[in-house]
């Protein structure tokens, strides 16, 4: 079976063929080598290959685990692998290599994967596309001119473009559905606490960032979940616990209507984008006519508060990742180390006060609650995934003045006095009203998931986004499933990349 069509075929699929010796690890390795050689450079979705090791690997035939010898790529953040560089898609560490492989890694190791290599992500994962200055910008399958999304950008394009069928990703606030819905693919950011962080981290990014992975298939979603949920010792959180595995819990129809409520409008206040809110009123008819209870209702929390949070996490993070590359690297950082933005993140990071960003961490607890409350009445909420549709490649590049006014906050050091004025607000809206959506789940710990459900005139993907109270994966896996078998689901196959 050496010419069959690997780039068809979903993780499950190829363990499926693997298993029953239609086709052998080896056979695997070598399309997807061809496949990512012949489409990485057009797409710059890996950075780091490894199929030396995928080769040898595969060599041996084993058969263990649930997806032996199926091609993945891991993101370049927090899924380090010994021995191999994870740069986190800044210069400043371009050369650093993991001295251990992640729980993560391990236990997709434990599952039989082959790893092929690592995907492109913006510097430290801060961006809602992928264009970091060290590696260049990753386009996106369906129209090479405009974004994949971020920061799990390289994995989302690797995954639509079929250069494997299922890549690691990260979300911190929107980075799995966020690409996921620029790339017609399905992302679902577990509960907080339910895939591990370790063993070097307890928490990441205070717990507003989950690792899971970026799939073609709801299946694929689910089994991997099944993989990655494993109880750490020393993980800050756990996730509630459920009764059955997510694989098995999908398969099985939902015979109680859901009752679900729905919005079309930012939190923040930012325009959304008309086929963004197609893409959800579509959803909602599909939902009526499946006998679902659908209501318009917004979550009962302050969108802008919830945005301000977010964005003292990003100071504070920024600066906290600063401090700890000088003991990597030996030496104090500089301006020249990393690009322009993420220096003033780190400038503001410096200038904020504890108090502040213990009360922002306070305004997180606060939502929860209001969150949990609402689910008592509402088992799903559903928004658009993003308000506006793929940014051009370089749309996001810094103008003169804002270049301008990075370089007198750095040369001045002026974090504070920016803090007081009204510019840190502009910049906010600025920063968030692409995707004003996403953030409110990572700092609930809430699970969410981008599903594949329209398409515009242009022949671009777009996503919804369902949100669940904490621990209740098995509700969007179900839903995610009934969607997957409706006319709304967007085949990925269909994009130009997978016709080739």
């Amino acid at each position: 079976m050496k010419d069959f069509h690997y780039e068809k075929y979903d993780a499950t699929g190829l363990a499926e063929l693997i298993r029953s010796k239609e086709v052998t690890s080896k056979e695997v390795a070598l399309k997807a080598i061809t496949r990512i050689e012949g489409m990485n450079p057009a797409l710059n979705a890996v950075i780091h290959k490894f199929y030396d090791k995928a080769v040898q690997s595969a060599d041996t035939g084993r058969q263990e685990g649930l997806f032996p010898g199926v091609p993945m790529l891991l993101k370049n953040l927090n899924q380090e692998i010994e021995g191999e560089i994870i740069s986190e898609g800044s210069k400043v560490l371009r050369h650093y290599r993991a001295e251990k492989d992640a729980t993560y890694t391990k236990c997709l190791k434990q599952a039989g994967v082959n790893i092929f290599g690592v995907t492109n992500v913006p510097e430290f994962a801060l961006m809602g596309i992928t264009e970091p200055a060290v590696y260049g910008p990753t386009r996106n399958p369906w129209n090479i001119h405009v974004t994949p999304g971020g920061s799990s950008g390289g994995s989302a394009a690797a995954v639509a473009s079929g250069m494997v069928p299922v890549a690691g990703a990260n979300d911190g606030g929107g980075s799995i559905r966020i690409p996921a819905a620029y790339c017609g693919l399905f992302g679902m950011k577990p509960t907080r606490g339910r895939t591990p962080v370790g063993p070097v981290r307890g928490r990441a990014w205070q717990g507003a960032s989950g690792d899971h992975v970026l799939t073609k298939s709801v299946r694929d979603s689910a089994a991997f979940l099944d993989i990655l949920e494993v109880r750490e010792k020393t993980g800050t959180f756990r996730a509630p616990p459920h009764k059955s595995r997510y694989l098995e819990i999908m398969k099985k129809p939902r015979i109680k209507p859901l009752k679900i409520a729905f919005s079309l409008n930012s939190p923040i206040g930012s325009a959304v984008d008309e086929e963004c809110r197609q893409a959800v009123l579509q959803t909602v008819q599909w939902l009526e006519a499946a006998g679902h209870s659908v209501e318009e209702r917004s979550a009962p929390v302050d969108g802008n508060s919830i945005a301000k949070s977010y964005m003292t996490l990003y100071y504070g993070e920024v600066a906290a990742r600063l401090k700890e590359i000088e003991a990597l690297i030996g030496r104090k950082v500089t301006m020249s180390d990393v690009e322009p933005v993420t220096w003033l993140l780190g400038i503001l990071g410096r200038a904020i006060s504890a108090e502040e960003f213990v009360l922002r961490l306070r305004t997180w607890d606060e939502a929860a609650i209001q969150m949990e409350a609402f689910h008592e009445t509402y088992d799903l909420y559903l928004t658009p995934a993003t308000g506006k549709l793929q940014a051009g490649i370089g749309e996001f590049h810094l103008q003169k003045k804002e270049q301008l006014l990075l370089q007198i906050v750095s040369r001045l050091n002026a974090g504070k006095a920016l803090l007081k004025t009204d510019i840190l607000d502009q910049l906010i809206q600025q920063s968030l009203e692409r995707t004003p959506f996403t953030q409110l789940a990572n700092l609930t710990g809430q699970p969410a998931m981008s599903v594949p459900l329209y398409q515009t005139a242009a022949g671009l993907p777009v996503g919804v986004q369902f949100m669940g109270a904490r621990g209740r994966e098995d509700l969007l896996f179900q839903l995610a499933a009934a969607l997957e078998n409706s006319a709304l689901w967007q085949d990925v196959h269909q994009n130009p990349f997978m016709k080739l």
